[in-house]
């Protein structure tokens, strides 16, 4: 007679590397079953070790629904440090079902000596600042956000995304095609070759594309740091996989499945 305990489900909203370095600390675990979920907007994303489902879920209610759908024990959102939607609905999700949640966010940027940070609060806030900075801007906010800029006529863009964005975009603009991680030299030629005059960036804190932070440092360029939007009220953070992975144990360690 079979006797082992069931494995306890673990949900991770995924897509960043720190989601996918969870799943690979978590994969060896036997008392586990782990399931790495991908929003999709990514035409060829970086796969964790694991299952693996794409697509969304059809909001708060999708989402609650298929953690009971699927006797999910813990829920881990691991996304982007701007993907507040998908958060929220997280937060609505894990609370309708009484499942435990934790929000697992690297630490954000910070200014050091010799750095030229305008802080913006959001997209909009930072379409107002750049043309005032320089004429010719550096866009790395990714390319869903392009819209934002679409209505400045004067300034020219270079813009940095993984997959080809697509209209409203700004009229003078050239894309460039490229996936971090980056390097301190790579970046200050890349200012260097396009004579950046303001860098416009997230602040989403990954060490993968800080090297664009130090390049315009050294070159004197000022920064537009579109400020991350907080976790939802009441759900705990983590900075590192490994503390997510403590909280998950001592978690399920002390919750039994009704």
């Amino acid at each position: 007679m079979n006797t082992a305990p069931a494995r306890r489900h673990v949900l991770i909203l995924g897509g960043t590397t720190e989601a996918r370095h969870l799943a690979g600390e978590l994969a060896d675990d036997p008392a586990l079953r782990v399931t790495s979920s991908l929003a999709g907007r990514v035409a060829a994303p970086r796969l964790p070790v694991g299952q693996v489902r794409i697509g969304g879920f059809g909001g708060a209610e999708g989402l609650a629904r298929w953690l009971r759908e699927h006797q999910v024990d813990a829920l881990i959102d691991a996304t982007h440090p701007f993907a507040d939607t998908i958060s929220s609905h997280a937060a609505r999700a894990a609370a309708d079902v009484h499942v435990p949640l934790l929000a697992l966010r690297r630490p954000g940027w910070v200014p050091g000596p010799g750095d030229r940070w305008h802080p913006a609060g959001s997209l909009a806030d930072a379409a107002r600042l750049a043309p005032a900075l320089g004429e010719r801007i550096f866009l790395t906010t990714g390319r869903m956000g392009l819209a934002t800029f679409a209505h400045l006529t004067e300034p020219w863009f270079l813009v940095r995304s993984v997959d080809a964005p697509e209209p409203p975009v700004p009229p003078r603009m050239e894309v460039i095609l490229d996936r971090g991680p980056f390097t301190l030299d790579g970046e200050a030629e890349l200012l260097r070759r396009h004579r950046v005059e303001v860098l416009v960036t997230k602040d989403s804190g990954a060490h993968a594309t800080a090297p664009k932070l130090a390049a315009a440092r050294a070159a004197g360029i000022p920064v537009v740091v579109i400020q991350r939007p907080p976790a939802p009220q009441g759900v705990p953070v983590a900075e590192t996989p490994a503390e997510a992975a403590a909280w998950l144990r001592t978690t399920l360690a002390r919750a039994r499945r009704p």
